[in-house]
């Protein structure tokens, strides 16, 4: 009997729930129909998007264009107000750089507004590329939550003293975020460092690095040519300077000074807030957080929205001084 019943409810789920779920997400997929896929709306913004991985530049709209990198720089599973502060900052950088709104465009791609490549401006991932990250069911169960997220705060930016801010962003402060002159040597009043307290949950607060000892130091060899380190000189590391998030600004290898950033970058760490120590023939790196710190938390933003902060809240705690107004 109960093999019978576990059968008609897995087909109950299989001819029923699962299909109802795929057309409701597929009616709401539908509406907002890849970019490119149709022309604009009426009273739709245009921006333009160099596709780096495809080489050409697309013409999109801006609300098309803010659920893609939505859906590339913050995980689907988040929080829908963290979503929206996510969605709110993305629309802002665009903003900020859209030539018909007196920006200079994109730095790399001069054709473009913006460009998908992460390292340079946002992620942005097509439908296509959705489907692949999240497979079809996932597809059709957070498109539309990402969908609504942008919708819900559709035409909000993010402003310092009535101007769209820069609103850079990073998975995890590891507690507090960076003053911006520590990390990037100029100060910008509204990336002050802030207190980041639900971060608990994300896979990178801490992050463990283990190397040789003799591949660390030739890897500093090879970044500094002149400095001629010896295993044995390890012990002249030592730290400067930090910020006020804990991340090195300044740090001496014998008798040269360098930057915390600059070694992350040398050795891949998740962030320049990080402590060593020599065990037998290695070094072990220990981080604490992910990226470069400053700007908002995007572990958390998800934090403070499952603490009960609405977006608005997120924003204006991460972004010191700011408002949230629609575009003009």
């Amino acid at each position: 009997m109960k093999t019978l019943a576990y059968l008609i409810i897995l087909i109950f789920v299989i001819v029923i729930i699962i299909p109802t779920i795929m057309i409701k997400g597929f009616d709401v997929v539908n509406r907002i129909k890849s970019p490119g896929e149709v022309k604009l709306s009426p009273g739709e913004i245009p921006v333009e998007v160099y596709l780096h991985k495809k080489d050409r530049t697309q013409r999109m709209a801006l609300e098309d264009y803010v659920k893609g990198v939505v859906a590339g720089e913050m995980p689907a599973l988040f929080h829908t107000e963290a979503l929206k502060a996510q969605a709110v900052a993305a629309r802002t950088f665009a903003i900020k750089r859209m030539k018909i709104y007196g920006g200079k465009g994109c730095g790399l791609y001069p054709q473009a507004d913006v460009c998908s490549d992460p390292t340079h401006c946002q992620a942005w991932l097509s439908d296509e590329e959705l489907k692949q990250k999240w497979g079809i069911l996932g597809f059709y169960r957070y498109k539309p939550k990402i969908a609504r997220a942008v919708d819900a705060t559709r035409g909000l930016i993010i402003t310092y003293r009535g101007k769209p801010i820069d609103p850079v962003f990073h998975s995890t402060s590891g507690g507090k975020t960076e003053n911006s002159e520590d990390i990037w040597g100029y100060a910008v009043p509204y990336l002050r460092s802030v207190t980041s307290q639900y971060e608990d949950d994300s896979p990178k607060l801490v992050g463990r690095f283990s190397f040789d000892l003799n591949y660390f130091v030739s890897k500093l060899n090879e970044a500094y040519p002149d400095l001629d380190l010896k295993v044995e000189e390890l012990d002249t590391m030592k730290v400067l300077e930090e910020g006020e998030g804990g991340r090195i600004i300044r740090m001496k290898i014998k008798d040269r000074v360098v930057t915390g950033m600059d070694i992350r970058k040398i050795f891949n760490l998740n962030s320049s807030n990080f402590n060593w120590e020599i065990q037998g023939s290695r070094i072990v790196l220990t981080t604490i957080g992910y990226g470069h710190g400053v700007g908002m938390s995007q572990y958390g933003a998800n934090g403070m929205a499952k603490a009960g902060k609405n977006f608005r809240e997120i924003l204006k705690h991460y972004y010191t001084g700011v408002e949230i107004e629609r575009i003009k």
